[in-house]
């Protein structure tokens, strides 16, 4: 029998949360806080978040090879 957290986890996040804070006239600042993945059943997701902002907004963003 396998542990799905772990087989989850292993396979890296679907979605990476960013904090984003607006600025008047200028694009927002985006600054990651977090990862998400889904859970095995596909109903729900696990969120580990490494910070909490005190202003702004939390956005979830599918998750690319692409460097952050």
């Amino acid at each position: 029998m396998s542990d799905s957290k772990n087989e989850t986890e292993s396979k890296g996040p679907s979605h990476i949360a960013y904090q984003v804070r607006d600025r008047e006239g200028k694009k927002g600042i985006w600054t990651r806080i977090g990862s998400v993945w889904p859970h095995s059943d596909g109903k729900g997701f696990n969120v580990q978040i490494e910070s909490v902002p005190l202003d702004g907004r939390i956005t979830l963003r599918v998750a690319t090879e692409k460097k952050d």
